[in-house]
């Protein structure tokens, strides 16, 4: 990881190691849509206490931007996304379950229903549900969302998450089975990010061999 020069315009694209993978098999890639995030970025510099709009975010403007990195599970964690003019407050993501405890003989299933707040986000896009570790168990779409969209590298900020190991589904309603194949009690966790508002919701999932 390097730094760029932050006092030019630099545009540095480059393909990650997934990108390289899709690029040697289909022979083309085909882009149709993008995300930005701000992951260097401390608002904590921001000096209200500052004489002017320029003091108060010199410490920002001056942060060094990171050059792109290869490794798709080490970036983007905090995307942006556009809210309506005049929203106030970011919206919030929230579901029923504080956390799933469950033995790995239960023979149903678990089912998690995000919800937004204000409501007015999400409904189209859906939400993205990342499993951390699928050893643990199995994620299913019980309600498609209206609009489709590409699952994206899962990142590998949260804990046990990495992109080998973790599951990532797209839609309004999910449900968890666990898994019979567990040998030992076993603890991941189940994030739910909003696909239109950013933001989500993690919780912990443990399977308790008896």
């Amino acid at each position: 990881m390097a730094y760029l020069d932050n006092k030019s315009i630099v545009v540095d694209a480059v393909l990650t190691k997934k990108g390289r993978e899709l690029l040697a098999k289909n022979g083309s890639l085909k882009i149709t849509s993008f995300a930005l995030a701000d992951d260097e970025i401390n608002y904590g510099l921001y000096n209200e206490n500052a004489d002017s709009e320029d003091l108060k975010e010199i410490a920002l403007i001056n942060t060094p931007i990171f050059e792109p990195s290869v490794d798709e599970t080490q970036v983007m964690k905090y995307k942006l996304v556009t809210l309506d003019q005049g929203t106030t407050f970011i919206p919030t993501v929230t579901i029923a379950q504080s956390s799933i405890n469950i033995t790995s003989t239960y023979t149903g299933r678990i089912v998690i229903t995000p919800s937004t707040t204000p409501s007015n986000y999400n409904a189209n896009g859906g939400y993205t549900a990342i499993l951390g570790n699928s050893k643990v168990g199995t994620l299913i779409v019980t309600i498609e969302s209206p609009v489709t969209t590409a699952v994206g590298t899962v990142s590998g900020f949260a804990g046990d998450m990495s992109s080998e190991n973790s599951q990532a589904l797209v839609g309004l309603e999910f449900a968890f089975t666990p898994s019979l194949k567990l040998t030992q009690t076993t603890t991941t966790t189940l994030t739910i990010i909003g696909n239109e508002s950013g933001g989500g919701v993690s919780i912990p999932v443990t399977v308790t061999v008896e």
